[in-house]
């Protein structure tokens, strides 16, 4: 019997629901260790092929499993081989699991529910923190923070730090850098102190006119000189600071925050 695998949740999208339905099905096998790891955004042979690369280079030839949900038949093929076992996610796993781990699966309705029966309470306190630390409130508190998340106004912070508590269980704060910020380039001392698990989110200055002028048509907060400087001034301070960067623009809310963990390096962390 396997005593410890590498799991891996490879997805065209996000990988949420992959690794969900993943792990309903693997904590039937409480006595194996599982090593995991999400691979979302796998859209193409190419993505496939790198993905593939890294499978291989992180567990040799110990037969990692392969969760996958990617719709496009070719590029899911593309897992398909003898050094990997791949599960599409259809039906039978249980069975081909018991095979493959050389174990008897549990067959218990409900395990991983009632297994993380302590998840729910972590995710309120999760839920709590972030909307007490929204809009630059309570900086003082981001010491406790997981992902601190800073951008210039209508970037996304609020809905991205709300899907990261919501969604993920995560403790996310964010902080709008107001002109103030920006004419003295500076961020406030709690920020720089934490900006190891600070992200920056960034956008082009045409889409942030675009945004803004939806809802300030004509305003100077939605002019495009505005814009254009407020976002280099932005992209100057998360270089000076060292802040990690994720671009916005026509990304879902979804996507953004499994891009903010993985830059973070905690998308593996277990919630």
């Amino acid at each position: 019997m396997w005593t410890v695998k590498d799991v891996y949740y490879v997805s065209d999208s996000t990988a949420l629901l992959t690794e969900d339905i993943g792990k309903s099905l693997l904590c039937q096998f409480p006595a194996i260790g599982l090593n995991e790891e999400k691979i979302p955004f796998v859209k193409t042979r190419y993505d496939a092929e790198k993905a593939v690369a890294h499978i291989m280079e992180q567990s040799g030839g110990l037969q990692p499993l392969v969760f996958c949900t990617i719709i496009d038949s070719d590029v899911c093929a593309v897992f398909d081989r003898a050094e990997i076992e791949m599960f599409d996610l259809y039906g039978g796993l249980l069975d081909r699991l018991e095979r493959k781990l050389e174990a008897e699966a549990l067959r218990q309705p409900g395990f991983f529910r009632n297994r993380d029966d302590a998840k729910p309470d972590k995710r309120v306190e999760a839920i709590h923190y972030t909307i007490e630390h929204d809009d630059g409130q309570r900086t003082g508190g981001y010491d406790r923070a997981e992902i601190i998340l800073v951008g210039v106004s209508r970037t996304g912070k609020t809905p991205v730090s709300v899907y990261l508590a919501t969604h993920m269980g995560f403790k996310a704060a964010n902080f709008p850098m107001t002109a103030d910020h920006l004419a003295a380039y500076e961020l406030p001392a709690d920020i720089v102190r934490n900006r190891k698990k600070t992200v920056g989110l960034t956008i082009s200055p045409q889409f942030l006119h675009r945004i803004r002028e939806e809802r300030y048509k004509g305003s100077t907060y939605a002019r495009l000189a505005t814009c254009r400087t407020e976002t280099r001034q932005a992209e100057q301070l998360y270089m000076r600071h060292g802040i990690k960067t994720v671009n916005t623009e026509g990304k879902s809310i979804e996507e953004l925050a499994v891009q903010v963990t993985q830059l973070l390096g905690i998308s593996k962390k277990k919630r």
